[in-house]
C-alpha cells in the first residue's frame, strides 16, 4: 500500500480510504492522541487511538521518540489545532524509545539550550527548531542552483585538495599520507614532500575562485557551490572550519556588474525562502520573539524575522566607498566615545564586524556594499585602481552578521599581477597557470564568494553559525 508523508496528508480532504504513515512519536496524551512527525513538515499529524481495541502491550511502546507506522481513514478533526486526523485502525511499532532515556536527551518537552543540542547532534534534527532550519537550508541550496541555472551559469566542481592558497592567508589544513611519526626528510632536515602522495605539499581548499576564473575564461559564466576549509583559530558565532561556499565568476563583468549580480542573487534566494517556507519561517520568527524577551532592549532584533527578510527585498543595497565609510566611522559616536573594541584612527584600517554592523544597523539602516578597499588589506588577485592604493573589491554587509559576500574585479593585466604576487611573496611559479591566463586573451572579469552558512543564518535568524550546519567543525570540535 502506498505510504504518504505527513505534509501531503495534512493537505488532503477527509476520506473513507485508509492512509498509511510512518514517523516518530512527538507526544501521546490520555492513551488516545498521538502527535506524529516525519520531518516533511513542521506540523504534526494527530492520530486517534481507540485504546480499548488495542493490546495494552502495544500502547505501552508508544513513547516519545518511538518510530511507528499507522493506518486508518483520514477524518475531519473535532479538536482544536488541526483540520484532519487519522482514526487509527492498525499500528506497528517500528522502533522503541526508552522513556527514561528520552527524558535525558533532546526529545523531552523541557526546552533544551542549543548548546546541549549540539552534543546530541544525531538527534537534534528531530526538534522543531532544527527541523525548520535544515528544511530551510535545503530549500535555499536549491534556490542557489535555480538562480544560476536560470541565468545561464555553468555549475563547476573545483578541487577540494589543492596546492595553491587562494587567499594568501596561510590558514590551511595540510593533506598528507606521510608518516606522522617519521616523515621522510631532506638533507637539511625539512620534511621531503616530494615523497608525499601528490609529490608536493597539498592542502584542503580555502576557495575555488582561482580555478573558477580559468573556467570563466572559457565558459563566460560559471559558479561553484562546495565545501571550503579554514584552519583559522576563530571561536566565534560566525566562523566554521568547514563551510560551504558559493562562488560565481563572470568574464566581461566589471565591479559594478559584480555588485548588481550579488544583490540580484541574494534577493532571489531570500524571496524563494519567503515564498516556499512559510511554516518554518513563522515558527522561527515566534522562537526569536520569545528569545528576545529575555534580552536587554539594545540586543533585541529591530524587526521580526519575516519583516527583516522582506526589508532586504524592498531596499536597494547602499553602495559606499571604503573612504566614505572610514569618514563615517571616524566621526561616529561610538568611535569618539571609545566604544569600539577596535577604534578607527586612520584610512587603511581593516574593518571589523562591529564597524560593518554599525554602518548597516545604525548609520544607513539597510544592506551596504562597500567598495574600493586599500590594496594592503586585500588579496593579491584584486584589480589595482588608477590611484595605485585601492583595489576594485566589494563586500556586501548585512544586519546581524556583517559581511555576507566578499568579491572583486580580478587583476587581468599580466605584469601588474606578476608584480603584485612578487611584492606579496607569492611564488609566480606555483601559480604559473593563473598568471598565464592573463597572456591568452585576457579580459575584465569579476566574481564573489558567499558563505552559505551565513546566508542560512540570516534567513533563519539563528544566532550561532554552528546551528545552521548539520555537524559543525570548529576549533577543538570534530564530534560525530
Amino acid at each position: 500500500m502506498h505510504e504518504h508523508v505527513i505534509s501531503e496528508v495534512l493537505a488532503m480532504d477527509p476520506s473513507i480510504n485508509s492512509v498509511t504513515i510512518s514517523g516518530w512519536v512527538r507526544a501521546f496524551r490520555s492513551n488516545r492522541f498521538i502527535q506524529m512527525n516525519d520531518g516533511s513538515t513542521l506540523n504534526n499529524l494527530q492520530c486517534v487511538v481507540d485504546f480499548e481495541s488495542f493490546d495494552q502491550e502495544i500502547l505501552k511502546e508508544i513513547n516519545v521518540g518511538a518510530a511507528i507506522k499507522v493506518t486508518g481513514p483520514l477524518v475531519a478533526s473535532q479538536g482544536q489545532g488541526q483540520a484532519v486526523e487519522v482514526q487509527v485502525q492498525q499500528i506497528d511499532i517500528l522502533g522503541t524509545a526508552d522513556p527514561e532515556e528520552v527524558k535525558l536527551t533532546i526529545l523531552s518537552p523541557k526546552r533544551h539550550s542549543l548548546e546541549t543540542l549540539r552534543e546530541q547532534a544525531h538527534l537534534r534534527v528531530r526538534t522543531n527548531t532544527f527541523g525548520a532550519v535544515m528544511r530551510l537550508r535545503s530549500k535555499l541550496a536549491f534556490a542557489v542552483h535555480e538562480y544560476f541555472q536560470k541565468n545561464g551559469f555553468n555549475y563547476m566542481h573545483t578541487p577540494i585538495i589543492t596546492a595553491s592558497d587562494a587567499e594568501g592567508a596561510g590558514e590551511m589544513f595540510r593533506v598528507s599520507n606521510l608518516s606522522a611519526e617519521n616523515p621522510p626528510k631532506k638533507e637539511n632536515q625539512a620534511v621531503d614532500f616530494s615523497k608525499d602522495f601528490f609529490g608536493k605539499e597539498t592542502h584542503l581548499t580555502v576557495s575555488g575562485q582561482l580555478e573558477a576564473e580559468t573556467y570563466a575564461m572559457g565558459l563566460s559564466k560559471v559558479y561553484t557551490f562546495g565545501p571550503t576549509f579554514r584552519a583559522e583559530n576563530s571561536n566565534t558565532s560566525r566562523h566554521l572550519a568547514e563551510f560551504w561556499m558559493i562562488e560565481p565568476e563572470v568574464a566581461f563583468n566589471d565591479l559594478h556588474d559584480n555588485m548588481d549580480l550579488a544583490e540580484d542573487f541574494i534577493k532571489y534566494v531570500v524571496r524563494y525562502a519567503l515564498e516556499h517556507c512559510q511554516d518554518d519561517l513563522n515558527f522561527l520568527e515566534k522562537r526569536l520573539i520569545e528569545e528576545d524577551k529575555s534580552k536587554p532592549q539594545n540586543q533585541r532584533s529591530p524587526m521580526p524575522l519575516k519583516e527583516k527578510l522582506a526589508f532586504i527585498l524592498e531596499n536597494n543595497f547602499m553602495r559606499v566607498s571604503y573612504t566614505e565609510a572610514i569618514d563615517i566611522l571616524k566621526n561616529s559616536k561610538p568611535n569618539k566615545k571609545k566604544k569600539f573594541k577596535y577604534p578607527i584612527d586612520e584610512w587603511g584600517a581593516d574593518l571589523q564586524s562591529e564597524h560593518e554592523r554599525y554602518l548597516v544597523e545604525k548609520h544607513f539602516e539597510c544592506p551596504v556594499i562597500l567598495y574600493d578597499y586599500p590594496a594592503k588589506i586585500k588579496a593579491f588577485y584584486m584589480r589595482l585602481n588608477d590611484d595605485g592604493k585601492t583595489v576594485r573589491a566589494m563586500d556586501v554587509l548585512f544586519p546581524g552578521i556583517g559581511e555576507i559576500v566578499g568579491g572583486s574585479q580580478r587583476e587581468e593585466r599580466y605584469q601588474v599581477l606578476k608584480d603584485k604576487m612578487e611584492a606579496m611573496d607569492i611564488d609566480p611559479k606555483e601559480l604559473h597557470w593563473y598568471l598565464d591566463l592573463r597572456k591568452f586573451g585576457t579580459c575584465v572579469h569579476s566574481g564573489f564568494g558567499l558563505g552559505f552558512e551565513r546566508l542560512v543564518q540570516f534567513v533563519t535568524g539563528m544566532g550561532n553559525i554552528r546551528d545552521v550546519i548539520p555537524y559543525p567543525r570548529t576549533p577543538g570540535n570534530a564530534n560525530f
